[in-house]
């Protein structure tokens, strides 16, 4: 049994370390850009959106399709950048192992 105990025990240490990084990650902001910086989005390390910049020139009425697509390409960019963030302080845990599931805040 006491290889249960301790195998349990470093379990928890694990789950308080993922709780400290997820804790960490949630104050890191992280920037993506589109349409050469016309269009910003600000995410946290955990992919939240904290804000979405324009630029007054991209904001044309008879195109918007164009501004949507720029809104999304700056999140989608600024999330990876967040993904990025997250496995590098993960790797800080697992010594960089190649964990065989998705993170739960990637």
């Amino acid at each position: 049994m006491p290889d249960f105990m301790k195998i349990l025990q470093q379990a928890q240490e694990m789950q308080g370390r993922f709780q400290k990084i997820q804790e960490e990650l949630d104050q890191i902001t992280v920037t993506g850009a589109a349409g050469g910086g016309m269009v910003t989005a600000e995410v946290t390390g955990t992919s939240k959106i904290k804000k979405i910049k324009l630029d007054a020139s991209v904001v044309n009425p008879a195109d918007l399709e164009m501004l949507e697509d720029l809104i999304v390409v700056a999140v989608s960019d600024a999330q990876a950048k967040a993904q990025q963030a997250a496995q590098a302080k993960m790797g800080e845990i697992t010594g960089g192992l190649n964990l065989p599931f998705k993170l739960p805040f990637g």
